[in-house]
């Protein structure tokens, strides 16, 4: 017999196994042949809706990546546009920066990490400066307040376009009039002619309080070792602060989230040459240095410099030469608001000296402007506007107002206790509040054109200890309207001066142990404190 034909073989693939049916012999059954045709037809069929499918893809994905690619040189260019405009507009805006030297640097908004060493060794770079435009507090027209900071303008996008165009409107023109300019040492500096509000007729003209209301407070480690003494607020860009303390160190922080926490953005060991802590500081008008003070006793440097913008190969903390105090220690140190940049100094050597600054580096003359007219310490120094009159507060109960002009004494008061210090008011130029040492009287008002005539007089009653410490100070807001003052409780009290009545017209619960002092910020709606509990506290206020 003869072997039968061989079958036919047939190369198929996986997919083919799935759609061919196993080929049958050709001589045997004839619909096998018309089966296995119709499969193959039937995989075509599939395989070319495939290539069609993917065909469509790949034209769909090339027009997106053409759509994509074009996207991206538009991003580009608009890039390249606004970076080309940002240089040109620096360019024209550098002699008006604000602060010299100043350079811009992001900030975290993590809250302040806890550090082993108190001490930076990185180099501070001061965020850049934000013209400050005071706002209105609660209860001066009856209305929240509304802050016209970038941070605030968030918190208001909500409102009415027309309302936001107004808002900006107003912030630009209150910008381009508080711009600060920085020219070299030894020239004029040139900054805003503040507007002069008439608020003593308004004093004790209310049988109510204007109430504001305090949201919610957050407290922060000061990161000091030792008891807080100082805080201060930048005169240029209120989202800064800086505070000291025993320990020597003076912290530099920026506020952040709105008021909801702050920053350290640099500790500095400001302890003079013989280890003495700063008992007063001071920030430059131009917001780039901070000024301390400390003591005239065993030829001590009295007067240190703190610059924020550290240059190269130069220490950030320099001790001036001068030292026109003889004894005691230097209780107060301010920069009076005025043309010429110089700043005033009085101590416990009954002495007032006026500091004025020289084209030398680092240099600084001072002047004595009298140390006969007081009878004991100097507590506290003013500037006022009008005439350059320097007031001077002491332990000898006298207020003394000085014309550093033309070198004499305008007028001398004497009150019933103690001075510990004098805080002009930052709105109506002929008001100053004086902090004595009566209790339930503390804090007195006066007219400088009135000179001896008290015109109010406020305070609060001590709970927990009947000393009055110099180191419980007060703080104006900015409309002029309120006072904050620290107490050797744990609060703050605030006070209206339109009120009547000569307690405090509210009082916030604030720390755990006594608190310093609370400074109000024009930019925010905030609360500023520290305490001897050694923590920062930020209040929400409205």
């Amino acid at each position: 017999m003869s072997a039968p034909p061989n079958k036919p073989l047939v190369e198929i693939d996986d997919d083919d196994a799935m759609m061919t049916p196993p080929p049958a012999e050709e001589n045997g059954d004839p619909d096998s042949r018309q089966d296995r045709e119709d499969s193959l037809v039937a995989l075509i069929e599939h395989r070319t809706r495939e290539v069609e499918h993917n065909r469509r893809k790949l034209v769909y994905y090339q027009a997106k990546l053409e759509e994509a690619e074009k996207r991206l040189k538009e991003s580009q260019t608009k890039l390249a546009r606004l970076r080309s405009q940002n240089k040109s507009v620096s360019c024209k805006a550098t002699p008006n920066s604000g602060i010299k030297g100043v350079k811009e640097e992001r900030r975290s908004m993590s809250p302040v990490p806890l550090r082993s060493q108190p001490q930076s060794k990185t180099e501070l770079l001061i965020p850049a400066v934000a013209p400050r435009a005071p706002p209105k507090v609660a209860g001066s027209c009856g209305k929240a307040h509304v802050s016209s900071s970038p941070q605030a303008s968030a918190s208001v996008s909500s409102q009415s376009n027309s309302a936001s165009k107004e808002k900006g409107d107003k912030s630009h023109k209150s910008s381009s009039k508080q711009n600060v300019e920085v020219q070299d040492r030894g020239t004029k500096r040139k900054f805003e002619e503040k507007e002069h509000k008439e608020l003593i007729p308004m004093v004790r003209g209310s049988s109510r309080p204007s109430i504001i209301q305090c949201h919610s407070s957050n407290h922060i480690s000061s990161h000091h070792k030792r008891k807080l003494r100082c805080l201060y607020s930048c005169p240029v860009n209120d989202q800064l602060f800086a505070t000291s303390a025993l320990d020597g160190l003076v912290n530099l922080w920026e506020v952040q989230g709105r008021g909801h926490g702050a920053s350290l953005l640099s500790t500095s060991d400001c302890q003079s040459t013989k280890r003495r802590w700063p008992e007063d500081i001071a920030w430059h008008p131009h917001g780039n240095s901070l000024f301390s003070v400390y003591t005239a006793d065993g030829g001590e440097s009295q007067v240190s410099v703190l610059n924020l913008n550290k240059t190269q190969g130069k220490p950030r903390v320099t001790f001036l030469e001068a030292k026109p105090h003889v004894k005691g220690i230097i209780n107060s140190i301010v920069f009076p608001p005025w043309e010429d940049t110089c700043f005033v100094t009085g101590g416990s050597d009954h002495a007032v000296v006026l500091w004025k600054e020289t084209d030398a580096e680092n240099g600084w003359k001072p002047k004595q402007l009298h140390r006969s007219i007081h009878s004991s310490a100097v507590m506290g120094v003013a500037g006022m506007w009008q005439k350059q009159i320097i007031l001077s507060v002491g332990a000898d109960k006298r207020i003394v107002g000085f014309d550093a002009n033309v070198e004499r004494t305008e007028f001398k008061h004497q009150i019933d206790s103690k001075c510990m210090s004098v805080l002009p008011n930052p709105c109506d130029f002929n008001l100053f509040m004086v902090q004595a040492g009566t209790h339930e009287k503390q804090l007195r008002l006066y007219d400088i054109r009135l000179r001896q005539i008290e015109i109010h007089a406020f305070g609060w009653k001590q709970e927990s200890s009947d000393s009055q410490s110099a180191l419980i100070n007060q703080a104006w807001s900015p409309d002029g309207l309120y006072i904050s003052s620290g107490t050797a409780d744990p609060m703050i009290h605030i006070f209206d001066i339109r009120y009547n009545a000569q307690k405090p017209s509210q009082s916030i619960k604030a720390h755990q142990k006594r608190v310093f002092k609370a400074v109000w910020l024009h930019t925010s709606p905030l609360l500023v404190s520290i305490s001897s509990d050694l923590m920062v506290g930020l209040h929400k206020i409205s």
